[in-house]
């Protein structure tokens, strides 16, 4: 297993290049979701190099179909405003097992309210397509799909290349790698803990965008929350 994963580790390097869509624990998506009828709720704190972001995003999963919303606030010389807004719903065809692999499809819609200059309402989806190991000991996440902003007159590509390890019975480590606009590729890793399995875990990590030193470095800290099925 050592020896794929650092055959992955490289493959990180050589994967294309993007800033996220609204920043969560990992922003390549897995082939899962959470129980059905429950709700889940991450935020999070993310200590870029000039400003802060704090986000908020919560979720509920009525049956095989994850429905949600962002929000992340953003504090820059004294103010606070909001940078970004998200809607997002996803299913799965294929649920990923143990030593299997799963395939969903994402869809949403991501807006900068106060970009400037504009950015324009980002329109996307991907496929999110997850192979496990060992036992779930080692599991690869890859994304694959498009996005377009109303003030381009093109789709772009949008990919990503994610795994999650397991190092303790609640550790894992996760690095990924990502493009979802022009320009370098982006990099984060870092550790997950459950702090109740399947019910709370808490996440940090550090991220950069490829060869640019610390000009858009960015340390992340989030907490996510999921219930026991509530819903009717």
């Amino acid at each position: 297993m050592w020896s794929f994963l650092r055959q992955f580790l490289i493959a990180l390097w050589l994967v294309g290049s993007g800033n996220a869509f609204a920043a969560r624990p990992q922003v390549v998506d897995d082939a899962r979701l959470f129980d059905a009828k429950a709700c889940q709720l991450e935020t999070w704190a993310q200590w870029n190099r000039n400003s802060t972001d704090f986000g908020f995003a919560p979720a509920c999963n009525p049956g095989n179909l994850e429905l949600g919303f962002a929000v992340v606030r953003t504090r820059e010389q004294g103010e606070t405003h909001t940078t970004q807004v998200q809607i997002q719903a996803k299913t799965v065809f294929k649920a990923t097992e143990p030593n299997g692999w799963g395939i969903g499809l994402v869809v949403g819609n991501l807006d900068f309210p106060r970009a400037e200059p504009r950015r324009g309402t980002n329109l996307y989806g991907y496929v999110p397509v997850s192979v496990s190991f060992a036992d779930d000991a080692f599991v690869l996440h890859a994304n694959f799909g498009f996005a377009r902003a109303e003030d381009e007159n093109r789709h772009r590509a949008i990919y990503g290349l994610g795994a999650e390890v397991r190092l303790r019975e609640r550790l894992y480590f996760k690095p990924e790698a990502f493009r979802l606009e022009s320009g370098r590729p982006f990099w984060q890793a870092g550790l997950g803990y459950a702090l109740v399995p399947e019910r709370v875990a808490i996440e940090v990590s550090y991220g950069n965008r490829w060869g640019r030193a610390s000009a858009e470095r960015w340390v992340f800290l989030g907490l996510r929350f999921v219930t026991p099925p509530v819903l009717p």
